[in-house]
């Protein structure tokens, strides 16, 4: 079975930083975007960050200039460093692998199980 199993969130004062974490274990045979999304209460979940396999980036507009997504191949690691968190950051974050495994030949998504993040003014 393929799993991600997410670390990191919590609670933090508002201006304050968080790392997330999200490790990939299974037959992995390649991973072409790492991502993470968020869903805060009575909205629909939104994409922050992703990465691809090139190492290309993309960002939310909200969050430009404050989060960082980032990979470590070798572990099959995704990480988002926020930093300067807000309230309007509270949220449960997800994170979504998008790969080839030894269950599909073709590039399919998989989900973490979300950690939550509550940012106080």
């Amino acid at each position: 079975q393929v799993q991600l199993a997410e670390s990191g969130g919590g609670l933090v004062q508002a201006g304050g930083s968080l790392r997330l974490s999200c490790a990939a274990s299974g037959s992995i045979i390649s991973i072409n975007f790492m991502d993470w999304y968020r869903q805060a209460p009575g909205k629909q979940r939104e994409l922050v960050a992703g990465i691809s396999s090139g190492g290309n980036r993309n960002y939310a507009d909200s969050v430009k200039g404050r989060f960082t997504i980032s990979r470590d191949n070798a572990k099959n690691t995704v990480y988002l460093q926020m930093n300067s968190l807000n309230p309007e950051d509270t949220a449960v974050y997800y994170c979504k692998m998008t790969a080839r495994t030894m269950t599909s030949i073709r590039f399919v998504d998989y989900w973490g199980q979300g950690t939550q993040v509550t940012v106080s003014s």
